[in-house]
Protein backbone atom coordinates (compact mmCIF):
# COMPACT_ATOMS: atom_id res chain seq x y z
CA UNK A 1 0.00 0.00 0.00
CA UNK A 2 0.78 3.33 -0.75
CA UNK A 3 1.87 6.18 2.00
CA UNK A 4 -2.23 6.68 2.56
CA UNK A 5 -1.38 10.12 3.93
CA UNK A 6 -0.99 11.69 0.55
CA UNK A 7 -3.32 13.19 -1.97
CA UNK A 8 -1.97 10.50 -4.41
CA UNK A 9 -3.63 7.79 -2.59
CA UNK A 10 -6.88 6.77 -3.38
CA UNK A 11 -9.51 5.19 -1.30
CA UNK A 12 -12.00 3.73 -2.49
CA UNK A 13 -15.67 3.18 -0.29
CA UNK A 14 -18.10 1.16 -1.29
CA UNK A 15 -21.62 2.67 -1.06
CA UNK A 16 -22.31 6.38 -0.69
CA UNK A 17 -24.78 6.70 2.17
CA UNK A 18 -24.60 8.49 5.03
CA UNK A 19 -21.77 6.30 6.92
CA UNK A 20 -19.84 6.44 3.85
CA UNK A 21 -20.56 10.83 3.91
CA UNK A 22 -19.42 10.40 7.34
CA UNK A 23 -16.29 8.46 6.28
CA UNK A 24 -15.52 10.87 3.23
CA UNK A 25 -15.31 13.68 5.91
CA UNK A 26 -12.80 11.88 8.33
CA UNK A 27 -10.64 10.77 5.33
CA UNK A 28 -10.67 14.56 3.72
CA UNK A 29 -9.15 15.65 7.09
CA UNK A 30 -6.04 13.78 6.14
CA UNK A 31 -5.98 14.83 2.12
CA UNK A 32 -7.22 11.05 0.84
CA UNK A 33 -8.76 10.85 -1.81
CA UNK A 34 -11.49 9.30 -2.16
CA UNK A 35 -14.11 7.56 -4.41
CA UNK A 36 -17.03 6.36 -4.15
CA UNK A 37 -19.14 3.79 -5.84
CA UNK A 38 -22.86 3.62 -5.57
CA UNK A 39 -25.99 2.91 -7.51
CA UNK A 40 -27.49 6.35 -6.55
CA UNK A 41 -26.23 9.71 -8.15
CA UNK A 42 -27.52 11.98 -5.47
CA UNK A 43 -26.48 9.77 -2.73
CA UNK A 44 -25.30 11.28 0.62
CA UNK A 45 -21.54 10.75 -0.14
CA UNK A 46 -21.93 11.64 -4.17
CA UNK A 47 -21.12 15.48 -3.36
CA UNK A 48 -18.42 15.71 -0.95
CA UNK A 49 -15.82 12.65 -2.02
CA UNK A 50 -13.20 13.74 -4.41
CA UNK A 51 -14.94 11.18 -7.26
CA UNK A 52 -18.18 9.07 -7.43
CA UNK A 53 -19.21 6.63 -9.74
CA UNK A 54 -22.00 5.22 -10.73
CA UNK A 55 -22.92 1.65 -10.21
CA UNK A 56 -24.11 -0.96 -8.53
CA UNK A 57 -21.85 -2.77 -5.61
CA UNK A 58 -23.44 -6.30 -6.03
CA UNK A 59 -22.18 -6.55 -9.59
CA UNK A 60 -18.70 -7.62 -10.55
CA UNK A 61 -18.16 -5.47 -13.43
CA UNK A 62 -18.76 -2.20 -11.80
CA UNK A 63 -17.26 -3.92 -8.28
CA UNK A 64 -14.12 -4.75 -10.32
CA UNK A 65 -13.79 -1.55 -12.76
CA UNK A 66 -14.03 0.42 -9.30
CA UNK A 67 -11.54 -1.52 -7.31
CA UNK A 68 -9.44 -1.27 -10.47
CA UNK A 69 -9.10 2.69 -9.89
CA UNK A 70 -8.22 2.81 -6.50
CA UNK A 71 -5.62 1.82 -4.02
CA UNK A 72 -7.16 0.39 -1.13
CA UNK A 73 -10.99 -0.24 -0.15
CA UNK A 74 -13.33 -0.16 2.39
CA UNK A 75 -17.01 -0.34 2.98
CA UNK A 76 -20.10 1.51 3.91
CA UNK A 77 -22.20 -1.59 3.77
CA UNK A 78 -21.69 -5.46 4.24
CA UNK A 79 -24.04 -7.02 0.63
CA UNK A 80 -21.05 -6.71 -1.87
CA UNK A 81 -19.87 -8.70 -4.74
CA UNK A 82 -17.39 -11.23 -3.44
CA UNK A 83 -16.41 -12.53 -6.82
CA UNK A 84 -14.83 -9.04 -7.53
CA UNK A 85 -13.34 -8.39 -4.06
CA UNK A 86 -11.52 -11.44 -4.39
CA UNK A 87 -10.06 -11.15 -7.69
CA UNK A 88 -9.33 -7.18 -7.16
CA UNK A 89 -7.42 -9.00 -3.49
CA UNK A 90 -5.40 -11.15 -6.47
CA UNK A 91 -4.16 -8.25 -8.24
CA UNK A 92 -3.01 -6.83 -5.37
CA UNK A 93 -5.30 -3.73 -3.98
CA UNK A 94 -5.58 -3.82 -0.18
CA UNK A 95 -9.43 -5.19 1.01
CA UNK A 96 -10.40 -4.42 4.46
CA UNK A 97 -12.47 -6.13 5.93
CA UNK A 98 -11.41 -9.16 3.87
CA UNK A 99 -13.33 -10.39 0.93
CA UNK A 100 -13.86 -13.52 2.92
CA UNK A 101 -14.37 -12.49 6.81
CA UNK A 102 -17.30 -9.48 4.49
CA UNK A 103 -19.00 -13.20 3.05
CA UNK A 104 -18.91 -14.63 5.96
CA UNK A 105 -20.47 -11.35 7.96
CA UNK A 106 -23.38 -10.55 5.41
CA UNK A 107 -24.83 -13.94 5.71
CA UNK A 108 -26.18 -14.03 9.19
CA UNK A 109 -26.38 -17.98 9.23
CA UNK A 110 -22.86 -18.21 8.70
CA UNK A 111 -22.08 -15.90 11.24
CA UNK A 112 -24.31 -17.86 13.81
CA UNK A 113 -22.16 -20.77 13.06
CA UNK A 114 -19.33 -18.76 13.20
CA UNK A 115 -20.69 -18.01 17.23
CA UNK A 116 -21.14 -22.01 17.53
CA UNK A 117 -17.67 -22.88 16.62
CA UNK A 118 -16.44 -20.57 18.47
CA UNK A 119 -17.70 -21.06 21.54
CA UNK A 120 -18.80 -17.21 21.81
CA UNK A 121 -22.39 -17.07 23.40
CA UNK A 122 -25.16 -16.73 20.92
CA UNK A 123 -29.27 -17.46 21.39
CA UNK A 124 -30.29 -20.87 20.01
CA UNK A 125 -31.00 -21.12 16.67
CA UNK A 126 -31.55 -23.50 13.66
CA UNK A 127 -31.38 -22.37 9.48
CA UNK A 128 -34.00 -23.35 7.19
CA UNK A 129 -33.74 -23.00 3.23
CA UNK A 130 -37.52 -21.93 2.53
CA UNK A 131 -41.37 -20.82 4.07
CA UNK A 132 -42.41 -24.78 3.72
CA UNK A 133 -39.86 -25.97 5.49
CA UNK A 134 -40.56 -23.59 8.73
CA UNK A 135 -44.13 -24.53 8.52
CA UNK A 136 -42.66 -28.58 8.35
CA UNK A 137 -40.43 -27.79 11.55
CA UNK A 138 -43.59 -25.88 13.19
CA UNK A 139 -46.14 -28.68 12.34
CA UNK A 140 -43.67 -31.27 13.56
CA UNK A 141 -42.87 -29.58 16.88
CA UNK A 142 -39.32 -28.66 16.28
CA UNK A 143 -39.59 -25.60 16.75
CA UNK A 144 -42.45 -23.81 18.78
CA UNK A 145 -43.94 -20.28 18.90
CA UNK A 146 -43.18 -17.37 19.33
CA UNK A 147 -39.79 -17.00 17.72
CA UNK A 148 -38.01 -14.76 15.52
CA UNK A 149 -36.90 -14.81 11.75
CA UNK A 150 -34.43 -13.56 10.01
CA UNK A 151 -33.27 -13.07 6.03
CA UNK A 152 -29.83 -14.60 6.27
CA UNK A 153 -28.81 -12.09 3.23
CA UNK A 154 -29.78 -8.26 2.32
CA UNK A 155 -31.55 -7.36 5.33
CA UNK A 156 -30.46 -4.27 7.30
CA UNK A 157 -32.52 -1.27 9.34
CA UNK A 158 -34.74 -3.87 11.02
CA UNK A 159 -35.83 -4.98 7.22
CA UNK A 160 -35.45 -8.90 7.02
CA UNK A 161 -36.30 -9.33 10.60
CA UNK A 162 -39.96 -10.66 12.17
CA UNK A 163 -41.51 -11.85 15.07
CA UNK A 164 -43.62 -14.72 14.26
CA UNK A 165 -46.15 -15.19 17.17
CA UNK A 166 -49.18 -17.15 16.35
CA UNK A 167 -50.71 -19.26 13.48
CA UNK A 168 -51.94 -15.99 11.86
CA UNK A 169 -48.52 -14.60 11.41
CA UNK A 170 -47.61 -17.63 8.69
CA UNK A 171 -48.53 -15.46 6.02
CA UNK A 172 -45.87 -13.42 6.50
CA UNK A 173 -42.47 -16.17 7.12
CA UNK A 174 -39.79 -14.84 4.90
CA UNK A 175 -39.44 -17.22 1.81
CA UNK A 176 -36.23 -17.10 1.04
CA UNK A 177 -33.13 -18.69 3.41
CA UNK A 178 -33.24 -17.68 6.74
CA UNK A 179 -32.51 -18.64 10.66
CA UNK A 180 -35.25 -19.36 13.22
CA UNK A 181 -33.99 -17.85 17.28
CA UNK A 182 -35.93 -18.32 20.31
CA UNK A 183 -37.14 -15.31 22.01
CA UNK A 184 -34.74 -14.02 24.49
CA UNK A 185 -35.48 -12.75 27.87
CA UNK A 186 -34.27 -9.75 27.25
CA UNK A 187 -33.20 -6.90 29.95
CA UNK A 188 -31.62 -4.18 27.34
CA UNK A 189 -29.97 -4.58 23.55
CA UNK A 190 -26.68 -3.05 24.23
CA UNK A 191 -23.47 -2.51 21.29
CA UNK A 192 -19.88 -2.60 21.40
CA UNK A 193 -17.48 -1.04 18.66
CA UNK A 194 -13.86 -2.38 18.45
CA UNK A 195 -11.37 -1.49 16.28
CA UNK A 196 -8.35 -3.88 15.00
CA UNK A 197 -5.58 -3.25 12.88
CA UNK A 198 -2.92 -5.31 10.87
CA UNK A 199 -0.67 -5.53 14.22
CA UNK A 200 -3.18 -7.17 16.08
CA UNK A 201 -4.18 -3.96 18.44
CA UNK A 202 -7.30 -3.46 19.36
CA UNK A 203 -9.46 -0.67 21.07
CA UNK A 204 -13.38 -0.60 21.91
CA UNK A 205 -16.02 2.23 22.66
CA UNK A 206 -17.57 2.48 25.64
CA UNK A 207 -20.68 0.17 25.45
CA UNK A 208 -24.11 1.71 24.21
CA UNK A 209 -27.69 1.26 24.83
CA UNK A 210 -29.92 1.16 22.60
CA UNK A 211 -33.54 1.92 21.87
CA UNK A 212 -35.43 0.73 19.02
CA UNK A 213 -38.24 2.10 17.27
CA UNK A 214 -41.51 -0.61 17.70
CA UNK A 215 -43.06 -0.03 14.31
CA UNK A 216 -39.65 0.54 12.65
CA UNK A 217 -37.48 -2.27 14.52
CA UNK A 218 -35.10 -0.09 14.40
CA UNK A 219 -32.83 2.18 16.55
CA UNK A 220 -34.44 4.94 17.62
CA UNK A 221 -32.04 6.33 20.34
CA UNK A 222 -29.12 5.45 21.99
CA UNK A 223 -27.41 6.40 25.61
CA UNK A 224 -23.81 6.65 26.00
CA UNK A 225 -22.71 4.80 28.45
CA UNK A 226 -25.05 2.48 28.83
CA UNK A 227 -26.72 2.48 32.36
CA UNK A 228 -25.03 -1.63 32.95
CA UNK A 229 -22.72 -2.39 36.18
CA UNK A 230 -18.70 -2.27 35.53
CA UNK A 231 -18.98 -5.97 35.25
CA UNK A 232 -20.91 -6.25 32.49
CA UNK A 233 -19.19 -3.20 30.74
CA UNK A 234 -16.83 -5.15 30.97
CA UNK A 235 -17.76 -8.71 29.69
CA UNK A 236 -19.06 -6.67 26.87
CA UNK A 237 -15.82 -5.35 25.68
CA UNK A 238 -14.18 -8.57 26.43
CA UNK A 239 -16.98 -10.21 23.85
CA UNK A 240 -16.31 -7.49 21.68
CA UNK A 241 -12.77 -7.78 21.06
CA UNK A 242 -13.04 -11.94 21.58
CA UNK A 243 -15.31 -11.35 18.46
CA UNK A 244 -12.69 -9.65 16.60
CA UNK A 245 -9.73 -11.14 17.09
CA UNK A 246 -11.09 -14.83 16.42
CA UNK A 247 -12.64 -13.56 12.59
CA UNK A 248 -9.03 -12.38 12.55
CA UNK A 249 -10.28 -8.97 11.57
CA UNK A 250 -8.80 -5.59 10.31
CA UNK A 251 -10.82 -2.66 10.61
CA UNK A 252 -13.95 -1.80 12.57
CA UNK A 253 -16.18 -4.08 13.95
CA UNK A 254 -20.08 -3.03 15.90
CA UNK A 255 -20.83 -6.05 17.81
CA UNK A 256 -24.58 -5.89 18.57
CA UNK A 257 -25.73 -7.90 22.36
CA UNK A 258 -28.71 -8.86 24.38
CA UNK A 259 -28.40 -8.21 27.74
CA UNK A 260 -30.68 -11.08 29.57
CA UNK A 261 -32.61 -10.36 32.31
CA UNK A 262 -29.98 -13.12 34.44
CA UNK A 263 -27.28 -11.03 33.22
CA UNK A 264 -25.49 -13.03 30.44
CA UNK A 265 -24.84 -11.59 27.20
CA UNK A 266 -25.68 -13.04 23.67
CA UNK A 267 -24.00 -11.59 20.47
CA UNK A 268 -27.49 -10.59 18.48
CA UNK A 269 -25.44 -9.67 15.13
CA UNK A 270 -22.30 -8.03 13.95
CA UNK A 271 -21.68 -5.60 11.44
CA UNK A 272 -18.08 -4.90 9.61
CA UNK A 273 -18.16 -1.13 9.14
CA UNK A 274 -19.37 2.13 10.99
CA UNK A 275 -22.38 1.56 12.28
CA UNK A 276 -25.69 3.62 13.73
CA UNK A 277 -24.42 3.17 17.08
CA UNK A 278 -21.61 4.95 16.67
CA UNK A 279 -22.66 8.28 15.58
CA UNK A 280 -22.44 9.61 19.18
CA UNK A 281 -18.78 9.35 18.75
CA UNK A 282 -17.96 12.12 16.03
CA UNK A 283 -18.82 14.49 19.28
CA UNK A 284 -18.19 12.42 22.26
CA UNK A 285 -15.24 10.75 22.10
CA UNK A 286 -11.95 11.70 21.43
CA UNK A 287 -11.81 9.63 18.35
CA UNK A 288 -14.52 8.85 16.24
CA UNK A 289 -15.68 5.63 14.98
CA UNK A 290 -14.89 7.00 11.06
CA UNK A 291 -11.00 8.14 12.21
CA UNK A 292 -10.81 4.69 13.90
CA UNK A 293 -12.18 3.11 10.52
CA UNK A 294 -9.46 5.04 8.63
CA UNK A 295 -6.89 4.52 11.82
CA UNK A 296 -7.38 0.57 11.72
CA UNK A 297 -7.72 -0.07 7.87
CA UNK A 298 -4.63 2.07 7.34
CA UNK A 299 -2.58 0.23 10.16
CA UNK A 300 -1.78 3.72 12.14
CA UNK A 301 -1.68 3.74 15.76
CA UNK A 302 -5.43 3.33 17.05
CA UNK A 303 -7.26 6.50 18.52
CA UNK A 304 -8.51 7.32 22.39
CA UNK A 305 -11.87 5.67 22.77
CA UNK A 306 -12.28 7.88 25.92
CA UNK A 307 -15.70 9.78 26.61
CA UNK A 308 -15.41 13.25 26.39
CA UNK A 309 -18.84 13.79 27.43
CA UNK A 310 -22.09 11.32 28.13
CA UNK A 311 -24.69 11.54 24.98
CA UNK A 312 -27.29 10.58 23.61
CA UNK A 313 -27.99 10.14 20.07
CA UNK A 314 -31.44 10.48 18.17
CA UNK A 315 -31.81 8.81 14.73
CA UNK A 316 -33.85 11.34 12.28
CA UNK A 317 -36.49 9.48 11.52
CA UNK A 318 -39.28 10.04 8.25
CA UNK A 319 -42.16 11.00 9.97
CA UNK A 320 -45.30 8.36 9.15
CA UNK A 321 -47.63 10.01 6.33
CA UNK A 322 -44.95 11.86 4.65
CA UNK A 323 -43.53 10.84 1.44
CA UNK A 324 -41.63 13.44 -0.97
CA UNK A 325 -39.11 16.06 -0.83
CA UNK A 326 -38.32 16.76 2.62
CA UNK A 327 -38.56 19.59 5.03
CA UNK A 328 -37.30 19.63 8.54
CA UNK A 329 -39.43 21.23 11.02
CA UNK A 330 -38.28 22.58 14.45
CA UNK A 331 -34.78 22.52 13.28
CA UNK A 332 -33.68 26.27 14.71
CA UNK A 333 -35.59 25.86 18.20
CA UNK A 334 -33.33 22.67 18.39
CA UNK A 335 -30.49 24.61 17.07
CA UNK A 336 -31.12 27.09 20.24
CA UNK A 337 -30.11 24.23 22.95
CA UNK A 338 -26.41 24.11 24.24
CA UNK A 339 -25.07 20.52 23.15
CA UNK A 340 -27.31 19.82 20.66
CA UNK A 341 -25.70 18.81 17.30
CA UNK A 342 -27.61 18.25 14.44
CA UNK A 343 -26.41 15.94 11.38
CA UNK A 344 -28.24 15.79 7.79
CA UNK A 345 -27.79 13.13 5.73
CA UNK A 346 -28.84 15.17 2.39
CA UNK A 347 -31.26 12.68 1.10
CA UNK A 348 -33.80 14.35 -1.08
CA UNK A 349 -36.92 12.66 -0.14
CA UNK A 350 -38.62 11.61 3.15
CA UNK A 351 -40.64 7.99 3.49
CA UNK A 352 -41.81 6.90 6.50
CA UNK A 353 -39.37 5.68 9.11
CA UNK A 354 -36.26 6.18 6.47
CA UNK A 355 -32.68 7.49 8.07
CA UNK A 356 -32.50 11.20 7.42
CA UNK A 357 -30.20 11.99 9.86
CA UNK A 358 -28.93 11.81 13.68
CA UNK A 359 -28.60 14.64 16.30
CA UNK A 360 -26.26 13.96 19.22
CA UNK A 361 -26.65 15.44 22.39
CA UNK A 362 -24.64 16.35 25.17
CA UNK A 363 -24.83 17.20 28.87
CA UNK A 364 -22.77 16.59 31.98
CA UNK A 365 -24.91 13.75 32.92
CA UNK A 366 -27.53 11.38 31.35
CA UNK A 367 -30.46 12.67 32.44
CA UNK A 368 -29.66 16.24 31.13
CA UNK A 369 -29.35 14.77 27.72
CA UNK A 370 -32.36 13.09 28.15
CA UNK A 371 -34.47 16.47 28.97
CA UNK A 372 -32.70 17.57 26.13
CA UNK A 373 -33.64 14.50 23.90
CA UNK A 374 -37.18 14.37 24.78
CA UNK A 375 -37.19 18.41 23.64
CA UNK A 376 -35.65 17.35 20.44
CA UNK A 377 -37.89 14.42 20.03
CA UNK A 378 -41.15 16.39 20.07
CA UNK A 379 -39.65 19.35 17.95
CA UNK A 380 -37.70 18.43 15.21
CA UNK A 381 -39.20 16.63 12.60
CA UNK A 382 -38.54 15.38 8.98
CA UNK A 383 -41.90 16.16 6.57
CA UNK A 384 -42.79 17.74 3.27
Amino acid sequence: MEQPVSSDFKLGIISGGQLGKLLVAAANNWDITTYVLDGSASAPASGVCNEFIQGSYLDYDDVLNFGRKVDAITFEIENVNINALRQLKEEGITILPDPDVLELISDKGTQKEFYEENALPSSPFRLFKDKEEVIDAINNKEIKLPFVQKLRRMGYDGRGVQMIRTQSDFDKLFGAPSLIEEIVDMEKEISVIVARNKNGETQSFPTVEMEFNPVANLVELLISPANISESIEKRAVELAQSVISKLDFIGLLAVEMFLTKDGNLLINEIAPRTHNSGHHTIESCITSQYEQQLRSILNFPLGSTAMQSPAIMLNLLGEPGYEGVVKYQGFEECLKIEGVKIHIYGKAETRPYRKMGHVTILDQSIDGARKKANFVKENLKVIT
